[in-house]
């Protein structure tokens, strides 16, 4: 049979700003870990204020939390005082429950001892069932009763699932059950999670990273502007350094899922491995949440007070990635680094028109087939970590970002039916006014061979103009604002190759769907 517990207490005082303000959140974490542990959430007793309790009014709103359909439910709004009357009438219940044996442990969150919560807390002193939670204050008046604390902690430093990750350790650890931490999404409905090494996705921490070095372009590109040019030597420089401690923070976060114990470790490790690059700078950061996970679930399972726990997790994972980062992959990352820009530059060298054929030809097939975020974008990111553009950014704009755009706004003028315009509106809106959505052209392309084609024509063109002319931009742009974001004096070419693969994408699909119409009866 599942062990019980309840949850008992309030937003609080300093807990509030920890947390407590969001009592969804703050609930649905210790949900998730319970039922991780296959622990059952058997009661439920949170008073949810409009304020911290530090002085509140008797006046203010609050809501009262219960048990409802399995999961934490708000009542309705009322007064402090008329909530604190609603919650003592819960409280007795649960005393009931607890000396009839249904419940075997007790959460408490900047519970009330003396008064709002005193039945239940006595009762569970009476039981001797285990007691953890969070409070400075509301546990020692809690101990003083002889209630059995056996995990207890202030609530500094410590995020709402840090608390219930150390909750629910505890208590599995009373209990005798296998329990480990779940990582993911929370709230009483989802869960996914698993080890660290399961959550490495170099999509998603590129991705996240990816507005750091938008902003050190655009920033280049503001610095071209006559008596601007300060910003190149003092902001620009200043950007491209932090650009490490940006991929590592991120990455640690994700990996540690210990939400701000993760992001601090992780700007320590970025910024002690920041000679390394983004490539640096990424290691540090997956060795540090790595590091953060396994040392906090150390700690917790052994009755870490959380504040501790985030203090030596954070800081000494941090401090650790950072040093093997600095001291052993900085050296390896900067040469696989240097030796990517290379083989690019070396390629262009070679034959400027056909490097940027191929890599026009090829970046279609890619982000269809899955491998763009992992393959390409790592080295955009690499070409813009030195000089804040990068050759494949260009293509990326060019090749998929306009010729998405051709084809859509094809679709508008010259649409197969009418169907086809509307959906095609917001897809050319969107890749035009924020340099993304490129995915709206697949419906054409991918009932139309023609269509297809056109889109692998105009990339392939455009991109050979890039090579050619020897531009470099980004995309992830507006489209108005890529052209000065280019290179240096590089501004109308990298226009004249957008609008060419706009221009040839759009003229290939109005042709296709103008045959097609043709071929088909006229739409009633």
């Amino acid at each position: 049979m599942a062990k019980r517990i309840a949850i008992v207490g309030s937003s609080g005082g300093n807990l509030y700003a920890q947390g407590g303000n969001n009592p969804a959140v703050l609930l649905g974490e210790i949900f998730t870990q319970a039922q991780s542990a296959g622990i059952e959430v058997a009661f439920v007793e949170f008073i949810a204020a409009s304020a911290s309790m530090d002085g509140i009014s008797q006046d203010a709103q609050a809501r009262l939390y219960t048990l409802q359909n399995g999961a934490a439910a708000p009542g309705q709004a009322a007064t402090l005082a008329e909530v604190n009357l609603q919650a003592a009438a819960a409280d007795a219940q649960l005393a009931a429950s607890i000396a009839a044996g249904e419940i075997d442990g007790m959460i408490t969150l900047s519970s009330d001892p003396k008064n709002v919560n005193a039945e239940s807390l006595k009762a569970a002193a009476e039981k001797q069932i285990p007691v953890v939670g969070t409070g400075g204050t509301s546990m020692s008046a809690a101990q003083a009763m002889g209630a059995r604390v056996v995990s207890a902690s202030g609530t500094t430093g410590t995020t709402s699932r840090t608390r219930a990750v150390a909750f629910i350790a505890a208590l599995a650890g009373e209990f005798g059950l296998k329990y480990t931490p779940v990582i993911g999404k929370t709230g009483g409905s989802v869960a996914v999670g698993g080890g660290p090494w399961k959550r490495i996705n170099f999509r998603g921490i590129m991705m996240a990273s990816l507005p750091g070095f938008i902003a050190m372009a655009l920033i280049l590109a503001i610095s071209k502007i006559p008596g601007l040019s300060f910003l190149e030597t003092e902001v620009f420089s200043t950007l491209i350094s932090v650009l490490p401690a940006i991929l590592a923070a991120i990455a640690a976060k994700q990996i540690s899922g210990m939400d701000e114990m993760g992001i601090v470790a992780g700007i320590v490790a970025g910024i002690l491995a920041k000679d390394g690059g983004i490539i640096g700078g990424l290691v540090a950061g997956i060795l540090a949440g790595v590091l953060v996970y396994y040392i906090a679930t150390f700690c917790f399972k052994r009755k870490v007070p959380g504040t501790t726990v985030s203090i030596v997790a954070g800081g000494l994972s941090g401090l650790a990635a950072g040093l093997v980062g600095m001291y052993l992959v900085a050296p390896a990352a900067l040469w696989l680094g240097d030796g990517i820009r290379w083989i690019i530059d070396s390629a262009i060298a070679l034959s400027p028109a056909l490097a940027g054929a191929v890599a026009g030809l090829l970046i279609w097939p890619a982000i269809i087939g899955g491998v763009y975020h992992a393959a390409i974008l790592p080295i955009v990111l690499l070409e813009m970590e030195t000089v804040g553009h990068s050759f494949l950014g260009a293509v990326d704009m060019t090749g998929l970002v306009m010729v998405s755009a051709g084809i859509t706004l094809a679709n508008i003028v010259m649409p197969r039916t009418s169907g086809d315009r509307a959906a095609a509106i917001p897809g050319f809106l969107i890749n035009m006014g924020f340099g993304t959505f490129v995915e709206a052209a697949y419906p054409y392309m991918f009932s139309s061979k023609l269509v297809f084609g056109g889109a692998l024509l105009a990339s392939t063109v455009s991109g050979a103009l890039v090579g050619i002319l020897g531009v470099r931009g980004t995309a992830y742009v507006p489209s108005f604002s890529a052209p000065p974001m280019a290179n240096e004096g590089h501004a109308f070419q990298f226009a004249l190759c957008m609008f060419v693969a706009l221009a040839l994408a759009f003229l290939v699909t109005f042709f296709a769907n103008l045959a097609a119409r043709k071929k088909q009866p006229e739409e009633q």
